[in-house]
């Protein structure tokens, strides 16, 4: 522990390293404190998919992508809605400065620091119905070579480096329970020793409290994440009048840590919480069968061929197509009555289209393994991560034919029993027009929409065929089940990372970056995200804090 520091970051997670890598690079001494051991640096980044919000890139012209900062900030906005005059207020202006930080110096910032991309731009959110509604209009996913590992690598390394030198110190197992507060100001933190820790990276660890602490500073970053794992908070906050009732069943997307102790231990002393009703939860979950932490659950990225049926077998409408509009389809699914829905699919769509969202689930590119990348993502056959979860989740079901796959599904639904002839009739029809390249199927055309980007027909979506074709079984369905992530709301902050107060100010000495400020100013998405957006919004909050701090210490 280092003793005197210029500032205290509550929070060993991306965005509190690179609050704390500006502020080495600025000269100050910092003090890192999180309530877990040293083997979870980099917090919930670590497990990402490394996905990045780029506009205008290399990457997309040599693909042949046309974008501007004015498409991207148009997609924004409409995604986004903005519609609250004061909770909206800072994330306005940060949406603002975060599109024209990805379509300027983000990726000379990133590569200069020694972060790559793989050449394929994903096409994340493909969105609504309308050019100014939610969605991206162009592929702007760009997913780091290394994934969300590689992301941290790139900010520890230097941070250890100062560690080494003695600018930097850490104090694990330590849990803020108060924000000291003298003179108005933010001076300090208070909290608990939790007991010794050895658990691997991920694993829930222990909270009995072995002493206490008390420690000072000029300022406080607090970076410690959202409510992802904090059911009881979700529910507390879930927004029934825009989404519908919240579900019964929720599996988390990230570890237990993720507990949003911090919005509240912040609040208490001061500092303002707005947009708490806006979440960015995936409906595409499936139960791990490997897992590392508590409701370990895993999302799948898919292309856009599934079949995407609700629990009672009706086809879900526009624009509920895999990979299109998170929130109209979670909306969707709750409007049922149940909490779950199913992808009816085949080996020909599994094998191009699925994806598997965490590092752990892609160690070809998180490896940076050229050779097993080819392997996996090119040769015949579903990625090795895919197939376990074929072949082990409990959420799948695989058959011959469809009478035995609806058997298998009705053995797992929480809900009603299928009618198998109802499902063949939907799918039938689909089928019949995929035999030309006309079409009036609403999914169909947008797949076909797909497959002009160079980079999904080549990497990502299935030529078109019938999925009762027997050439192309067997067939598949995935029970999909809400799973935790993203809190889009918290601690408002102006643009320095200043945490604001009721009345509008700035808290003297209290600053907030990444998810618990929702990703900046409060709410920096609006309602929507626009996916490969989290991570830089962890960049971004806490270079905006760091930089802040280095400036003002002075």
């Amino acid at each position: 522990m280092i003793e005197n520091p210029d500032v205290i970051v509550v929070g060993a997670g991306l965005a509190g390293l690179v609050a704390t890598h500006e502020l080495v690079k600025a000269g100050r001494r910092v003090l890192v404190v999180d309530q877990e051991n040293r083997a979870n640096l980099g917090g919930q980044a670590f497990w990402s998919l490394g996905g990045l919000f780029f506009v205008d890139s290399p990457e997309q012209r040599r693909l042949g992508v046309k974008d501007s900062l004015e498409l991207a900030m148009q997609d924004w906005l409409g995604s986004a809605g903005f519609d609250r005059e004061d909770e909206d207020h800072w994330g306005r202006q940060w949406a603002r400065a975060y599109v024209e930080f990805a379509a300027g110096e983000k990726r000379q910032y990133l590569h200069d620091l020694g972060l790559r991309v793989t050449p394929l731009v994903g096409w994340a959110e493909r969105g609504g119905e309308f050019a100014d509604g939610h969605g991206n209009s162009v592929p702007r996913f760009h997913l780091t070579w290394g994934t969300g590992p590689e992301v941290v690598r790139v900010f520890l390394e230097p941070v250890l480096a100062a560690e080494q030198r003695g600018q930097v110190g850490f104090a694990f197992r330590h849990r803020v329970d108060e924000l000291v507060v003298a003179d108005d100001a933010v001076t300090g933190i208070r909290g608990s020793v939790l007991e010794p820790s050895d658990e691997a990276r991920g694993v829930a660890s222990s909270r009995n409290v072995v002493g206490d602490f008390e420690l000072a500073a000029k300022a406080v970053i607090v970076t410690s994440g959202g409510i992802g794992h904090n059911h009881d908070l979700i529910r507390a906050n879930w927004p029934v009048d825009r989404l519908g009732p919240c579900p019964e069943h929720m599996i988390s997307g990230v570890p237990a840590h993720v507990d949003g102790r911090m919005l509240g231990i912040t609040e208490a002393a001061g500092g303002r919480i707005v947009n708490r009703d806006r979440m960015w939860h995936y409906t595409e979950g499936i139960h791990n069968w490997d897992p590392i932490w508590p409701d370990h659950a895993i999302r799948i990225i898919p292309g856009p061929s599934s079949l995407w049926f609700d629990a009672n077998g009706k086809r879900m409408p526009a624009p509920c197509f895999p990979g299109f509009d998170t929130n109209a389809t979670m909306k969707q699914i709750l409007s049922t009555g149940y909490d779950y829905s199913w992808f009816i699919l085949d080996q020909s769509i599994i094998e191009k289209e699925f994806a598997l969202s965490g590092s752990e689930q892609n160690p070809d590119i998180t490896g940076k393994d050229l050779k097993l990348t080819l392997k996996s993502r090119v040769a015949k056959g579903a990625p090795g991560p895919v197939e376990a979860f074929k072949q082990h989740g409990v959420d799948f079901v695989v058959a011959d034919t469809l009478s035995e796959l609806i058997a298998g599904m009705n053995k797992i639904a929480r809900g009603p029993h299928l009618d198998a002839a109802d499902i063949e009739r939907q799918i039938v029809a689909r089928d019949r027009d995929a035999e030309h390249k006309f079409s009036k199927d609403g999914q169909l055309m947008a797949i076909g929409n797909a497959r002009r980007y160079l980079g999904d027909k080549l990497g990502r979506v299935a030529t078109p065929h019938k999925i009762l074709d027997p050439a192309h079984g067997p067939l598949i369905a995935v029970r999909l089940n809400i799973l935790t992530r993203k809190t889009l709301g918290g601690l408002q902050t102006n643009l320095d990372s200043q945490v604001m107060r009721p009345d509008g100010t700035a808290f003297p000495g209290l600053y907030a970056a990444g998810e618990v400020a929702g990703f900046g100013g409060g709410g920096v998405h609006g309602y929507n995200a626009l996916e490969g957006t989290f991570l830089g919004g962890c960049i971004f909050s806490g270079r905006a804090a760091g930089q802040a701090l280095g400036r003002s210490l002075k």
